[in-house]
């Protein structure tokens, strides 16, 4: 249990906690993580035989992990301090792990909530929406991406090498865990109201907008890739369209300046799909996420030299309807020029042009990414 000030409600659950474990027979620990309290909390775990742990470090990610190494069973239930979720009720969730899981969720929202649990904000909107973004971006299946109270056995989420110290903690570790195809499970739980008189460490949206965040920088895929190929995908169509002449929507007349606008939406795609390749490798160089063999053997198909080629050919059809153009309106005696003509065949080579210098740079860049390098050997001071 993470505890900060928790005076209130902390004898409670552990009360709770050590029912669960002598009612059912199991061996193990009570373990309190502490995080500064000032209140007494301390004393009240003492007195009642817990293990205390002091985290020098705040914020509830940094407590969990301070409290998972200290820990020496092999399987570990988590849980605030505040009596909102009862230790007492969790047998299921160890008997999933007994059955194989690696990890098992506790669902609110297929359980109860008691009223006055749950801010109606976070039942209707706040929990659903990160879910379902979870569900969509990572492929899980679970029910309530955010449920406080959880068990999982200790080697594996170690393993995932969690780095995050504040409320993200809790989808860090279900993200990595399902990128590391550990197995998961859920148990149905009740939510009851925080016994505590003063408001939650919680803070609704800010902490909801670092899950979000956290979420999509480890969705690269989703936050650029998909975004980029939508982007190319509309402003081609609308060059496609407007490059044989002037359209009309009903009153809306779409000429020239909207084929200008489908030009930048191309080039900001483009732009956007290479940052989400190159997040992609970096995260995966970095060990941010694990290494993905599909993503790694279709990047290294498309080598440097096939991207020059392939930019080559774009910047010589782009370079030669710009001359083309050019030399058109030198015929002309560099005089005054139809705009929708000239503009309607001069943006398209000029967003060649510039999606195929844009490929180049992006390519030498994405070669740096693959360049091999040697670990220096350790000094011996080191």
């Amino acid at each position: 249990m993470p505890c900060l000030n928790e005076a209130e409600t902390l004898g409670t659950c552990i009360q709770r906690a050590r029912r669960l474990l002598v009612d059912s027979g199991i061996a193990g620990e009570i373990l309190i993580s502490d995080n500064g309290s000032t209140d007494g909390s301390l004393q009240i775990a003492a007195n009642l035989g817990a293990y205390v742990v002091h985290c020098p470090e705040r914020g509830y990610g940094a407590a969990l992990q301070c409290g998972i190494l200290k820990a020496s069973g092999t399987f570990i239930l988590m849980g605030d301090s505040d009596d909102s979720y009862h230790f007492d009720e969790a047998l299921p969730m160890i008997e999933k792990l007994r059955n194989g899981a690696d990890v098992c969720m506790g669902t609110r929202l297929k359980g109860r909530i008691m009223p006055g649990a749950m801010p109606p904000l976070n039942r209707m909107l706040g929990n659903p929406a990160l879910t379902g973004i979870g569900r969509l971006f990572f492929g899980i299946s679970m029910s309530d991406f955010h449920c406080g109270m959880r068990a999982f056995r200790r080697d594996a989420i170690l393993g995932l090498n969690l780095v995050t110290v504040g409320m993200e903690w809790a989808s860090e570790m279900v993200i990595k865990a399902r990128l590391a195809r550990l197995s998961f499970a859920e148990v149905p739980i009740t939510l009851y109201k925080d016994g505590r008189s003063r408001p939650p460490h919680l803070k609704p949206w800010r902490d909801g907008w670092r899950h979000l965040r956290f979420m999509l920088l480890h969705a690269p895929f989703w936050l650029f890739i998909v975004p980029g190929i939508a982007l190319i995908a509309v402003g081609l169509l609308g060059q496609c369209i407007l490059y044989q002449g002037m359209i009309h929507l009903g009153a809306v007349r779409l000429d020239v300046h909207t084929l200008l606008v489908s030009a930048i939406l191309i080039i900001l795609g483009a732009q956007a799909f290479f940052s989400g390749v190159f997040v992609r490798l970096y995260s995966t160089l970095a060990g941010i996420l694990p290494f993905d063999e599909r993503f790694d053997r279709t990047v290294r198909r498309f080598t440097l030299e096939k991207l020059l080629i392939f930019c080559l050919v774009l910047l010589i059809i782009g370079g030669g309807g710009f001359l083309t153009t050019l030399a058109d309106w030198y015929q002309t005696g560099l005089g005054d020029l139809n705009y929708q003509i000239t503009m309607r065949r001069l943006i398209p080579f000029l967003t060649l042009i510039a999606l195929s210098i844009q490929g180049m740079f992006n390519g030498f860049m994405l070669s740096i990414l693959f360049i091999r390098t040697k670990v220096p050997p350790l000094s011996p001071l080191e």
